[in-house]
C-alpha cells in the first residue's frame, strides 16, 4: 500500500510541475487554458473556473495542459479566437511549450537543493580517493588515497558516483586519462581499468569517496552537481539504449518504476526510519523529474522537443508549417507513443512475474 501511495505522490508531484509550467506560461502569454488535468482516463473530480476546467482524472499517471487552438486545425484566420494558442506570438508559444520541461529541472534543483542541506543523511562525497584498490588500475598508474579525481578523459568529474557513471557508461576499453590534484597540483595519469567479474563492469581503482557537508553557498553548488549527475546519467542511458547496451529487463515503465524503483527504495530504506524513506523518495521523484524534463526536449513529434522544432521552423522561415501538415506528424508521433506504451507495460510485467 505505501509503495502505491509513494508512486502516486511522486509521478503526481512531477507531472503537476511540469504541466504547471505550461499553464503558467500560457497564462502569461494570453492563450486559453481549455482543461489543467491530473491524470488520464475519465474524470473523477472536476470544477471550472474563469473558462478552465481543472480535472483529477482516474489513472495517477500522466496529466495535461490543453491550449484553446492547439493542435492547429482552423483552417482560415477568422475561426482563431483572441486566445487561440495560434494566435500567441511565435516567442510567446514558444515559452510556454518550453515551460513544461524547464518546471521539472526547476523541481528539481529544488529538492536538490533541500536534499544537500541534509547530508548528514543522504551522504554527498566528492570524488577524493578514500581508498586506492589494491591491485587496480588506479594504484598500478601511481593514484594514492587522498587525490582528487578532476577528469577522466577530459569528461569533467564532480561528485563521486559520476565516477562510477562514466565507468558503466562511457568507458570504451583502452587506456584512460586521468587527470587529478594532490597538495593542490594537478597530474596526468594514464590508467587500464580491470575487469570486475562480480559486477560485470571496468572498475577505476577507486573505491570510495571522501563525504562533505556544503555550507552556506556552496549548497548551492551542490545542488547543481546533483542535477547534472542525473542530466548526464539520463543522457548517457539514452545513449546506452540506442547503441543496444540496454536489456529489455533494464527498461522500465509506470508499473516496472512502481515495483523495482519506488517499492524497494521504500523497503530498503524503512529500516533507517521516516527521515530516510522521505529522502529517498525525494530522491526518487528529483531522478523522474529529470528524465521528464530531458525526454520531453527530445526532437520527437507529440512531444514539447517535437513542437519546439516545428516553432523554431516557423522563427527561421518567417511563417508557420501548414497546421494540417504538423498535425499529421505529431499524430503519427501520438501513435507511436501509444504503441510504445502498450509494449513497455507488458514488458514491465514480463520483468515483474517472469523472474
Amino acid at each position: 500500500m505505501m509503495t502505491v501511495i509513494f508512486f502516486i505522490v511522486i509521478f503526481g508531484v512531477v507531472v503537476i510541475a511540469h504541466e504547471f509550467g505550461h499553464f503558467l506560461l500560457a497564462k502569461a502569454n494570453g492563450i486559453h487554458v481549455v482543461e489543467f488535468a491530473v491524470g488520464m482516463g475519465p474524470s473523477l473530480l472536476s470544477f471550472k473556473k474563469k473558462g478552465t476546467k481543472y480535472s483529477l482524472k482516474l489513472f495517477p499517471i500522466g496529466g495535461a495542459c490543453m491550449f484553446e487552438g492547439e493542435d492547429g486545425l482552423m483552417a482560415q484566420e477568422g475561426e482563431v479566437s483572441e486566445g487561440s494558442f495560434q494566435k500567441a506570438s511565435v516567442w510567446g508559444r514558444i515559452s510556454t511549450v518550453a515551460a513544461g520541461p524547464i518546471f521539472n529541472f526547476i523541481l528539481a534543483f529544488v529538492i536538490a537543493f533541500i536534499m544537500v542541506n541534509v547530508t548528514d543523511v543522504v551522504g554527498i562525497r566528492d570524488p577524493i580517493a578514500t581508498q586506492v584498490a589494491q591491485g587496480g588500475g588506479a594504484e598500478a598508474a601511481g593514484l594514492q588515497d587522498g587525490d582528487r579525481i578532476i577528469s577522466l578523459n577530459g569528461e569533467k568529474i564532480c561528485l563521486y558516483q559520476e565516477i562510477s557513471l562514466y565507468m558503466q557508461a562511457s568507458y570504451r576499453g583502452g587506456e584512460l586519462e586521468v587527470v587529478y590534484e594532490r597538495d593542490g597540483i594537478r597530474h596526468t595519469a594514464m590508467v587500464t581499468p580491470r575487469y570486475d567479474e562480480a559486477s560485470g563492469i571496468y572498475m577505476l581503482g577507486v573505491m570510495n569517496g571522501e563525504f562533505v557537508q556544503p555550507k552556506g553557498f556552496s549548497t548551492f553548488k551542490y545542488a547543481w552537481y546533483e542535477i547534472r549527475y542525473y542530466v548526464k546519467a539520463t543522457y548517457k542511458s539514452l545513449g546506452m539504449i540506442f547503441r543496444g547496451k540496454v536489456s529489455r529487463q533494464d527498461v522500465a515503465g509506470p508499473v516496472g518504476i512502481a515495483v523495482n524503483v519506488v517499492g524497494k527504495t521504500y523497503d530498503a530504506a524503512k529500516a533507517y526510519g521516516w527521515e530516510s524513506v522521505l529522502l529517498s523518495m525525494m530522491e526518487i521523484t528529483l531522478m523522474l523529474s529529470v528524465n521528464l524534463g530531458i525526454l520531453n526536449l527530445l526532437p520527437i513529434p507529440a512531444l514539447d522537443g517535437g513542437r519546439l522544432v516545428f516553432l523554431l521552423v516557423e522563427v527561421i522561415r518567417g511563417k508557420p508549417v501548414p497546421p494540417e501538415k504538423e498535425g499529421m506528424v505529431h499524430f503519427i508521433g501520438l501513435v507511436f507513443f501509444m504503441i510504445l506504451m502498450v509494449f513497455i507495460f507488458f514488458n514491465d510485467l514480463s520483468n515483474i512475474f517472469m523472474k
